[in-house]
C-alpha cells in the first residue's frame, strides 16, 4: 500500500514514493528551477518527470499499489482539522486560503491540480501544517484585536510546522516508553523556519507562530517576535511600503538580517572568528528558545521532555546546549557528552537523574504525510 508524497514550493516539487508499514523509501527526489532557465517549464511539465523518475526506478505506477498522492499543503486555517480526501470543492476552499500564506498555498495547489490530472484515478489528500493546531484553547489562539474584525478576516494564531511536530510527538513518546496520551513535551523545529509547540497528551495547546510562519523564534530569514508597532515606525520615518516591510521581517531579518547569514554553520564559523554580530546573532537564537521553553514549561504545568527536531534541532549540539544552558533549577539539564555524540537516530542527551528529559528526535514529515493519507484512504474503504 504505497504513497506518493508531493512536497511542492514555488519552483521544486519534492517526492517520495513511502510503503507506510515499511523501513524503506522506495523512491525519493526533487525536481528544480520549475519556470526557470535550464529547468522544466512549469508544475505539470514537473510532475510528468516526478511520474517518469519513479516508473524510471520503480516500474509502472498502477503496478505499485498506489493507494494515495498525499499532499503537503501549509495553511488550512481554521476550516481543516484532519487530513482531507481532495475533490473540487476543498480544492476551492484551499484556493480561499491563499491569502493567509500567500507564499506557500498556491504552490501547493498547483501541484495538488496537476496530480490530479495526471492521476486521477488515485485517491489525493491533503495533509495541513496548520492541522495538528487545532487543539488550541481559545486562550492561546485568540489575539486581543477588535474581536468582530479579528473574527471577519480570520485572524488568529493557526501554528505550523504541525505535521513535523505530530510525528516527533509520537516518536518521543515511543523513546520515553510513555502512552502519548500521558506524554507532555516542549517541541522545538528548529531548521530555517523554527518553531517552538507545547504538546499535553498528545494536543498542541500552544505555539510560537502564528496567523503566518513569520512569529516567535528568530529564523534564518524571518524576524520572530517583533512590535508590530516598529513596523509602524519604519513605515512613517523610513519611508518603507508595506510590500517592502514584508520583504524585511520575512526574507530580510532573522540570522540574516543580524549576522548577514541565514545558515547556522556559517554564522558560527564566523562568531568563532571573532564576528560580534555573529555572536550576538547566535546567542540571541538561543535566548529566544530558551525564552520560550520557560513559557511553555508554565503552560503545561509538568513537562516530561524538550524535543529537538529539523535541520538545526537533530544536528546543532552548540545550539542544544546554549539554548537549554541555565535551566536546572527548572529539572532541565544537558549531558555534554551525549550531546556532542547525538546522531542520526532518536535519542536522549539529558543526564539520568534528569527531571525534565531532553531528546533528540528526527522528523520525518513525508512518511507522517504517507500514514495519514494511507489511514484515510484505508477508512474511507473499509
Amino acid at each position: 500500500m504505497t504513497v506518493l508524497v508531493l512536497n511542492c514550493g514555488s519552483s521544486s516539487i519534492k517526492y517520495q514514493l513511502i510503503d507506510p508499514g515499511g523501513p524503506a523509501r522506495l523512491a525519493k527526489g526533487i525536481v528544480e528551477r520549475i519556470g526557470e532557465d535550464g529547468g522544466v517549464a512549469d508544475h505539470a511539465a514537473a510532475l510528468r518527470q516526478v511520474v517518469a523518475e519513479v516508473e524510471d526506478e520503480r516500474g509502472p505506477l498502477d503496478e505499485l499499489g498506489l493507494a494515495a498522492v498525499g499532499h503537503r499543503i501549509v495553511h488550512g486555517g481554521d476550516r481543516f482539522a484532519e487530513p482531507t480526501l481532495v475533490d473540487d470543492d476543498i480544492e476551492r476552499t484551499i484556493e480561499e486560503l491563499a491569502p493567509l500564506a500567500p507564499l506557500h498555498n498556491p504552490p501547493g495547489l498547483t501541484a495538488l491540480r496537476m496530480a490530479r490530472r495526471e492521476l486521477p484515478d488515485v485517491p489525493h489528500v491533503a495533509v495541513f501544517d496548520t492541522a495538528f493546531h487545532q487543539t488550541l484553547p481559545e486562550v492561546a489562539y485568540t489575539y486581543a484585536l477588535d474581536r468582530h474584525l479579528a473574527a471577519e478576516y480570520g485572524v488568529r494564531r493557526y501554528g505550523f510546522h504541525g505535521t513535523s511536530v505530530s510525528y516527533v510527538s509520537r516518536e518521543a513518546a515511543r523513546l520515553l516508553d510513555r502512552d502519548p496520551a500521558d506524554t507532555n513535551l516542549v517541541v522545538l523545529h528548529l531548521g530555517n523556519g523554527a518553531s517552538a509547540t507545547a504538546v499535553r497528551g498528545g494536543r498542541s495547546v500552544d505555539t510560537s507562530m502564528g496567523l503566518t510562519p513569520l512569529e516567535g523564534l528568530v529564523m534564518g530569514t524571518r524576524s520572530g517576535d517583533v512590535d508590530p508597532g516598529a513596523l509602524f515606525y519604519l513605515h512613517r520615518e523610513a519611508g518603507l511600503s508595506v510590500d517592502e516591510l514584508d520583504q524585511l521581517v520575512n526574507r530580510s531579518s532573522g540570522l540574516l538580517g543580524l549576522a548577514g547569514a541565514n545558515d547556522l554553520r556559517e554564522v558560527h564559523r564566523r562568531a568563532r572568528a571573532g564576528d560580534a554580530a555573529a555572536q550576538l546573532a547566535r546567542e540571541l537564537y538561543c535566548y529566544r528558545i530558551r525564552h520560550y521553553v520557560g513559557a511553555y514549561l508554565a503552560v503545561l504545568g509538568r513537562a516530561h521532555a524538550i524535543v529537538f527536531t529539523a535541520g538545526v534541532g537533530e544536528n546543532d549540539s552548540w545550539v542544544r546546549s546554549h539554548a537549554l544552558g541555565g535551566l536546572r533549577h527548572l529539572g532541565v539539564e544537558v549531558d555534554h557528552v551525549r550531546n556532542s555524540f547525538a546522531g542520526s537516530r532518536a535519542q536522549v542527551i539529558s543526564p539520568d537523574d534528569a527531571d525534565v528529559a531532553v531528546l533528540v528526535v528526527p522528523t520525518d514529515e513525508e512518511l507522517e504525510i504517507a500514514r495519514q493519507a494511507s489511514e484515510l484512504v484505508a477508512a474511507r474503504s473499509s
